[in-house]
């Protein structure tokens, strides 16, 4: 299990910042006591309405999931964030008979698998330096239900999955907590395009989550009632599987 974790009094830095759950979860870390918030958009200058309200509290820097130097160079600019909240991803969704299905999942995997490697790998020295700290990232229900429709996002998504579950153990070893956040259907840009905002719940809500999650040292959060009930399924199998220890399991021949 994750160690408990507080925002309060903390300093985060939250990618894809500038809008939808980015923005709600610097509205909300901010709102629980967070001191500063780096605001990590690849136009420092979309995060400027957060500037008006928040002040010197928010942060805005430049980094771009797709240009790994950019990663390496917000790493260098933000040595004392304590929280990193991997947000920012791409929707693109191909069946995989489309004629763009590999070029659509390509894509999709250099943005949402490569980037969070590049942003694990980054910032995992700075949150060591800085006690341990926490990484959280944005993975999807798509992780674990994929759709024909939604093929190629959710083969990124459930790479991403996978990814989070090492790092649970990998930087876990040096203190540091992490929470694979899968949201359903949220308000945002991406759900949009899918043309599923009728249905969707607000971003706060996996704000809201994000922070009781860490307090509570969980690694899974479902936010919303959609996620809650694949959630609710999916819990026993978690639990006895995906956050137990694999040499509980041993072989065969090894129980005879």
């Amino acid at each position: 299990m994750n160690k408990n974790y507080d925002i309060a009094g903390k300093i985060a830095l939250v990618t894809g910042a500038n809008r939808g759950i980015g923005k709600a979860i610097v509205d909300v870390f901010l709102h629980n006591g967070a001191t500063k918030v780096y605001a990590a958009v690849r136009n420092p200058g979309s995060a400027a309405p957060l500037v008006e309200r928040y002040g010197d509290k928010v942060v805005p820097v430049c980094v771009d999931l797709a240009k790994p130097e950019t990663i390496t160079a917000l790493a260098e600019a933000t040595k004392d964030a304590q929280v990193v909240v991997n947000n920012a991803g791409v929707f693109i969704a191909s069946t995989p008979m489309d004629s763009d299905a590999i070029n659509s999942l390509e894509l999709a995997m250099k943005i949402n698998v490569f980037g969070l490697i590049r942003m694990a790998q980054a910032f995992a020295p700075v949150l060591k330096i800085n006690g341990g700290g926490a990484f959280v990232q944005l993975n999807s229900v798509a992780s674990l239900k994929c759709t024909a429709s939604f093929a190629t996002h959710s083969a990124s998504k459930a790479a991403a999955y996978s990814i989070t579950q090492a790092l649970r153990e990998l930087l876990g070893r040096q203190g540091t907590a992490v929470l694979s956040v899968h949201p359903g259907l949220i308000a945002t840009d991406m759900s949009s395009a899918a043309g599923l905002a009728g249905l969707a719940e607000p971003p706060s809500f996996v704000a809201e989550g994000i922070v009781i999650a860490l307090k509570a040292g969980e690694f899974h959060l479902f936010p919303d009632s959609m996620a809650r009930r694949i959630g609710s399924a999916y819990q026993s199998f978690s639990e006895s599987v995906i956050e137990a220890d694999i040499s509980e399991y041993g072989t065969d021949e090894a129980k005879s």
